[in-house]
């Protein structure tokens, strides 16, 4: 496969020729991000407030709509999902320790905005370490992805298992059935290599503050109206998230290797595409789609991803997609080792004809 570093240094007009020394590119691209990775405390708690006052009022909204057909309730919960997507942006920058100077704040603002979106935030953030140090490598496939398997894998698989892959692949799977998966799956988490103690009473407290929450709604009578606002939007949240993260690694021309020929810059660059929004959706994801930027360094702060990438013509030899282009990446579930892409079931049945 061409090397993505290459053709984006020459963009940039640098030179990256055979003679280039491996660790010269890298040290050039430390450089370029190097001006970008400093949180502003004053943007990250302005961008704070901007986010949870406007999601607390629309709660608020959602709950004195319950009086009106639920279908209004239902409205609102639109406009509060995507508050509660943001609400996890901030989360997912805390996990990488980007969004304020301090650690502890990163922790404790992670940790709070990981409750309001039913995510233990210690857990999380090893899984999405992990997920950073193995993206695109066909060897370490598992951790914070969307499971993908090789043609040759498919090809092995028992009619029955080739069933199984293909219904967890649908995109009505992946979109409807998913976040209520991922709502299931952080409440329980059984030791491993992503889990260990830290991230066990991690999902405890998150359960914990969770289980604190009904039980106030509980007493103070509320409760059926707290599930009836809180439940949908959470629920629409989780769908535009799944098909944030899906777009952003599942296309085309993504980047899978074997291990040993597996490139972190490369695996950034080549595996991770640039979601051109309309701004104000742009806005409300707090830049993800720019996620080529982000991968590349998760020091970062997401108020910063977009400047680097317009001001850094380096970022710029990158997939690009915009919303009109992403429907059909949800039809692409297999990755096809000897052409080097994604294809669908139904492209490999016509090869097989």
């Amino acid at each position: 496969m061409p090397s993505t570093l290459n053709g984006a240094a020459a963009v940039s007009g640098t030179s990256a020729s055979a003679n280039t020394a491996p660790g010269a590119i890298q040290v050039h691209w430390r450089e370029v991000v190097a001006p970008y990775q400093r949180s502003e405390s004053w943007r990250s708690i302005v961008q704070l407030a901007v986010t949870l006052i406007p999601l607390a009022g629309l709660f608020v909204a959602m709950a004195f709509s319950l009086s009106l057909p639920y279908w209004v309730t239902l409205l609102l919960a639109i406009p509060t999902a995507g508050f509660l997507v943001r609400t996890f942006i901030i989360m997912h920058d805390c996990t990488h320790s980007s969004f304020l100077s301090s650690r502890k704040a990163n922790d404790l603002v992670g940790w709070f905005t990981g409750v309001l979106t039913l995510t233990p935030f210690d857990q999380w953030r090893r899984d999405h370490a992990i997920h950073h140090a193995s993206s695109g490598d066909l060897d370490r496939r598992g951790h914070g992805d969307v499971r993908t398997i090789t043609v040759k894998e498919y090809q092995a698989l028992t009619p029955r298992g080739k069933l199984a892959y293909r219904l967890v692949r649908h995109p009505a799977a992946l979109l409807l059935v998913g976040p209520l998966y991922l709502m299931y799956s952080h409440r329980f988490r059984p030791r491993g290599i992503a889990t260990k103690d830290k991230q066990v009473n991690s999902v405890m407290s998150t359960n914990l503050a969770l289980i604190a929450v009904l039980l106030g709604m509980y007493a103070l009578g509320v409760l059926p109206a707290f599930l009836m606002t809180y439940f949908p939007a959470l629920y629409f949240a989780g769908i535009a998230g799944v098909f944030l993260f899906y777009v952003q690694h599942q296309f085309e021309d993504t980047y899978w290797e074997s291990h040993d020929e597996w490139d972190y810059q490369d695996a950034s660059i080549a595996g991770s595409s640039y979601l051109r929004l309309p701004r104000p959706l742009a806005w409300i994801t707090g830049d993800i789609g720019v996620h080529h930027v982000h991968h590349i360094s998760p020091k970062i702060p997401n108020y910063k991803l977009q400047k680097c990438h317009d001001e850094n013509p380096i970022f710029h030899k990158v997939t690009t997609l915009r919303l009109r282009d992403t429907l059909p990446t949800l039809r692409l579930s297999l990755w096809d080792e000897e052409r080097g892409k994604l294809i669908s079931f139904r492209e490999l049945a016509a090869r097989s004809r």
